[in-house]
């Protein structure tokens, strides 16, 4: 089975043309390839497949095998494997996903996708559709106990849930040990993506990422969103944001229409065959 290795700001995923290879069971899949020690090595693994309703569907798995619904990072190097192996000439390319259709625009440089620019769609902040364990129209600066110490939490939906945390410091957290305890915690029944941030300006947020069945990541493109309307929404940051993370920056914007696009980059490491029994 041939496959590509792409990333967006470090958060790694294994690629695998639906169009030409099939899969069986993905989420066995998904665990074997996303090994770093005994497989190729990455954040999860994404399905490039027909749809009827786009240019192609993106269909997302975790390390741990589980579904994701959508994946910020991801769907940008969907964009560029659709632009660059010639599936589509054009470079506003529609993307079905298991939270609707996305439109990606695409700088090219050279002849491949560089640079994508995703409309996200509309945050969601109703605890039943993120879903979170929480009464109100609204969870926003909410208190919460993490391993013992008091922290405020907001709660934000593009697609996946999140939990967003503003910090004076990142020393306020240990990353492995408070992102799996919020994770896991009885208020969200489907777990959730943990991000805990620093407000460097306005216009700038530190950010750490815990996302789940996928653990530590050096980015979130769905968490990066959440941060910056979770920043405006709290009155810390503008709506138009650089989320600084581990594998580099992310733009964001949460326009009056409300609607939060994405810009960064989607970069090929490499093609390869997978073995299959």
């Amino acid at each position: 089975m041939k496959f590509t290795k792409m990333h967006g700001t470090s958060n790694d995923y294994v690629y695998v043309n639906g169009f030409e290879e099939t899969v069986t069971n993905a989420s066995l899949l998904a665990r074997a390839v996303s090994n770093r020690r005994t497989g190729i090595g990455s954040d999860g693994l994404i399905i490039i497949r027909p749809s009827d309703a786009a240019v192609a569907r993106m269909e997302m798995y975790n390390v741990d095998g589980s579904r994701g619904t959508m994946c910020g990072n991801g769907i940008r190097c969907v964009a560029k494997y659709l632009y660059d192996h010639g599936i589509t000439t054009e470079t506003t390319i529609p993307i079905d996903t298991d939270d609707g259709i996305k439109t990606a625009d695409c700088v090219i440089d050279n002849g491949v996708a560089h640079t994508v620019r995703i409309d996200m769609g509309e945050p969601r902040f109703a605890p039943p559709q993120i879903p979170v364990k929480l009464e109100g129209r609204e969870v926003v600066n909410h208190p919460i106990d993490i391993n013992g110490r008091p922290f405020d939490m907001t709660c934000v939906s593009m697609g996946n849930p999140h939990a967003v945390f503003f910090l004076n410091s990142m020393d306020d957290i240990t990353l492995d040990v408070d992102g799996p305890f919020v994770e896991t915690h009885a208020l969200f029944p489907n777990r959730v993506n943990v991000h805990f941030c620093v407000v460097e300006s306005r216009d700038r947020v530190n950010v750490l990422h815990w996302e789940r069945g996928s653990g530590a990541t050096m980015a979130c493109g769905t968490g990066a969103c959440a941060v910056c309307v979770a920043g405006a929404k709290t009155g810390r940051t503008d709506k138009r944001v650089i989320c600084d993370v581990p594998g580099g920056e992310l733009e964001l914007e949460w326009t009056d229409s409300n609607r939060v696009f994405m810009t960064g980059p989607a970069v090929q490491v490499f093609e390869g065959d997978w073995p299959v029994d």
